[in-house]
């Protein structure tokens, strides 16, 4: 059975695009038909012609949700559970998907696995859709004939870190629509009511309050000299993105992250759950201690910590603990440290790893409500005093104008 791509009309007369399996073309268009779409287009792609080059597919470009892949690891974990064979639940997740760009990925994946290749190397085909922690931890699970308890903790995890991502974008939400809304009126202020105001009291030659000629001063400077800054600022953009791209600028601005007062702690805390509970799955999962330090690093953002991770990776190949040689870096902090050790003592280094991870993560919620809490008001207050001497700066003159006129 192959996957053919469609484009047709349906009953309706509406365009529709999509894939569907059928073991020929003549059989794809007679399903078709019998959906009430009448196919104008109709390619195959053959899943013996998949090459990684083609994941850059629109479903690979955009990505998956983490929310979305747990929810498909977690149908495809309860099918192998219920007696399904991989082909048949594949092409079962492939049948109910609404998304043509997830029902092509699948039926891709199921028509590799048909062909006697493995799971993990028909996921690894779509690097922008499963990870490389992903694929090592259903290529764990394959080899160790437990593929159905690995899927569930893939889908318990990436159910996690989507949790985590929600709560931490929710706590900057507010303050990034602060942000953009005062933004835009002082925009507006500065760029159409001022120059108004200025061109009235310049025809009646009156003086004006300090305070306009301030915010006059910002006007004609962000009018006049608007594309030249504006090309300043793509620059600075321009620059600073360059210098995150190479080694030494990207290793100042790891170091610049951990030591910023209130956002370093932070940083820290939200990649230590992420690296322990990403270690923990994968132990808990059969993965041995080494390669799992390797496949944990894609999860930690912070150079300075990746490069700690590698280096206790190393000095764990010598015969030394991880607790050691991660304490040795200064960078990760003492929770972390001992309860790694106390696992290490107890051999239960996983359910250890998976404790500090979820209070981290409470950690995190926790800092990250106080922040937005505290940001609220402090943000209020400095937005009504921006715009309150703006419109002191609007308003005086034209009160000052009302008397001249009387």
């Amino acid at each position: 059975m192959a996957v053919f791509a469609y484009r047709g009309l349906s009953a309706e007369g509406r365009n529709v695009t999509g894939v569907i399996d059928a073991d020929s073309p003549r059989d794809a268009r007679a399903v078709l038909r019998e959906r009430g779409i009448f196919p104008t287009e109709l390619s195959a792609e053959a899943g013996a012609e998949i090459k990684p080059e083609r994941s850059l597919s629109p479903f690979a470009r955009r990505g998956m949700k983490a929310s979305e892949l747990g929810l498909l690891t977690r149908q495809l974990g309860a099918l192998l559970g219920a007696g399904v064979q991989l082909v048949d639940a594949l092409g079962a997740l492939s049948g109910q998907s609404s998304r043509a760009s997830v029902k092509r990925m699948l039926s891709q994946v199921r028509e590799r696995v048909r062909e006697g290749s493995s799971l993990a190397d028909a996921m690894a085909l779509h690097p922008k859709v499963f990870s490389e922690l992903y694929i090592g931890m259903v290529r764990a699970g394959e080899q160790a004939a437990a593929l159905e308890s690995v899927l569930d903790r893939l889908a318990e995890y990436s159910e996690r870190q989507s949790e985590f991502v929600a709560k931490v974008r929710g706590a900057l939400t507010y303050p990034v629509i602060m942000i953009c809304v005062g933004t835009a009126i002082m925009g507006f202020l500065v760029t159409y009511v001022v120059p108004q105001v200025a061109t009235i009291f310049q025809q009646q030659h009156a003086a004006l309050p300090f305070a306009t000629q301030v915010l006059i001063g910002l006007s004609d400077t962000i009018t006049g000299y608007w594309l030249e800054l504006l090309l300043l600022l793509v620059a600075i953009i321009a620059a600073v993105t360059f210098g995150l791209t190479t080694p030494r600028g990207r290793r100042l601005y790891d170091t610049a992250v951990l030591r910023a007062p209130y956002l370093g702690p932070t940083m820290i805390r939200i990649i230590c759950a992420r690296f322990a509970r990403t270690l923990s799955t994968l132990l808990a999962s059969g993965v041995q201690l080494l390669p799992a330090m390797d496949a944990v690093k894609g999860v930690v953002t912070n150079g300075l910590l990746r490069d700690a991770i590698e280096k206790s990776r190393e000095e764990i190949r010598e015969g030394h603990g991880m607790g050691q040689t991660l304490a040795q870096s200064g960078l990760f902090p003492p929770l972390l440290i001992e309860m790694i050790r106390v696992g290490e003592r107890s051999g239960e280094l996983e359910s250890m790893l998976e404790r500090v991870a979820e209070n981290y993560e409470r950690e995190v919620s926790h800092s990250l409500g106080q922040m937005t809490t505290i940001l609220e008001p402090v943000m209020t207050l400095a937005m009504a005093a921006v715009i309150v001497f703006m419109m002191l700066a609007v308003l005086m003159p034209i009160f000052q104008l009302n008397q001249i006129m009387q």
